[in-house]
């Protein structure tokens, strides 16, 4: 496994938050989904306003170091407000992971002056979004056809990408393919001439998360454009980018088992059945308890993934997988026993539960899909790689 374990310089660790900070951005975020939700869930879309000035206070981003203007969030700290948000709209969650994914990569395999160039801009409210699928590479990166070409001073970006998340949404992508003998990412304007977007229609869950289909037809961007310069190893490259994306997916599945384990609980004391609370029935208990315990395992798993992260522990890759892998099959199974408590109040696509039921199953399958996290597990521990 590629060692993630250190950044590009140690300049380019964030320092811990404060608490303050952690909740100034909590507070703005709730205040800003409020109720809404289940609207943009049901439009298929965030208001760009509102995408915007969450970008511009730095909440999509918070772990860029404050000296590139970003809120220099800990792993740890980021991981709270991504649960946060994954509690209240994993639509707006998988924002936050595609722009974190974009300035991670950035600031992992950028230059100097590639990090001085984009990272503040992520910080101040420009939108990003990863281009990693194709149609016949999803869980094999390896596979990919999409090429970076050098001509001259300029490089030319020709593929064709499938389900990016926020690029319905991206002022930038960041965008992987092969270069020469290796693989390398180039941010390319998602308005420059060859580059078509085009939305995925009717996505199953995360539906205002802007998936959109990309093809890039000859598009031409400077050279200084591809980060590091030089093409480098595949896994480096992928790894890079999907540790940060995997983070944010599991701290977000734990935002969706916070969410159904206090509808569940609100419902099971508020129904009654047979003369008695739904609760104090011992096989709605049972669920009540698998979900705290869900919801508490996940949290865990979180928690141990950010502080490998933060103290740039060499086991960083693999309990990131670990944690995704855990926290994404915990908040499936949790959505299902949510909906199955709350049975026809929790069957409307307008409830929380009924939402994150569509969620938490794409979780399952994006930055990994279970079968290859498990794959990466099982090398882990026979001391081989996948």
């Amino acid at each position: 496994m590629a060692d993630l374990a250190a950044p590009a310089s140690s300049a380019d660790l964030a320092a811990p938050a404060s608490p303050a900070d952690l909740a100034a951005l909590v507070a703005l975020a709730d205040d800003v989904i409020g109720d809404r939700a289940d609207a943009w869930d049901r439009a298929g879309a965030i208001p760009d306003e509102v995408v915007r000035k969450l970008a511009a206070r730095g909440v999509l981003c918070a772990q860029i170091p404050a000296r590139w203007s970003g809120a220099g969030l800990s792993s740890a700290d980021n991981g709270e407000l991504t649960a946060f948000v994954g509690s209240r709209c994993s639509s707006l969650r998988s924002l936050m992971t595609s722009q974190g994914m974009a300035a991670w990569t950035v600031q992992r395999l950028g230059d100097t002056s590639q990090r001085a160039a984009y990272l503040p801009r992520l910080a101040g409210g420009e939108l990003a979004a990863v281009a990693f699928s194709e149609p016949a590479a999803g869980s094999d990166l390896a596979a990919m056809d999409s090429r970076i070409e050098p001509d001259g001073d300029r490089v030319v970006v020709s593929g064709e990408k499938v389900w990016i998340t926020a690029a319905c949404y991206a002022d930038l992508l960041v965008v992987f393919g092969r270069y020469g003998d290796g693989t390398a990412a180039v941010v390319v304007p998602a308005s420059a001439p060859g580059v078509t977007v085009e939305r995925v229609p009717e996505p199953m869950g995360c539906r205002a998360a802007g998936h959109a289909h990309v093809r890039l037809d000859g598009v031409r961007v400077p050279g200084a454009d591809v980060l590091g310069g030089v093409g480098q190893p595949t896994t480096l490259v992928i790894t890079t980018a999907l540790s940060y994306g995997r983070m944010s997916v599991a701290w977000g599945c734990a935002g969706i088992l916070r969410c159904c384990l206090a509808e569940v609980s609100a419902h099971a004391r508020r129904r009654e059945q047979f003369g008695r609370p739904l609760g104090e029935h011992q096989l709605v208990a049972r669920h009540v308890a698998e979900l705290l315990a869900a919801e508490q395992t996940a949290t865990r798993m979180c928690a141990h993934a950010s502080h490998c992260w933060d103290t740039r522990s060499p086991e960083v890759v693999s309990a990131t997988v670990l944690a995704k892998y855990v926290s994404s099959r915990h908040a499936a199974a949790g959505a299902a026993a949510a909906v199955q408590v709350l049975a026809s109040a929790g069957a409307r696509d307008s409830h929380p539960v009924a939402r994150a039921y569509r969620d938490a199953k794409l979780m399952e399958i994006i930055e990994g899909s279970n079968e290859i996290c498990e794959l990466i597990l099982a090398g882990h521990a026979l001391g081989t790689r996948y």
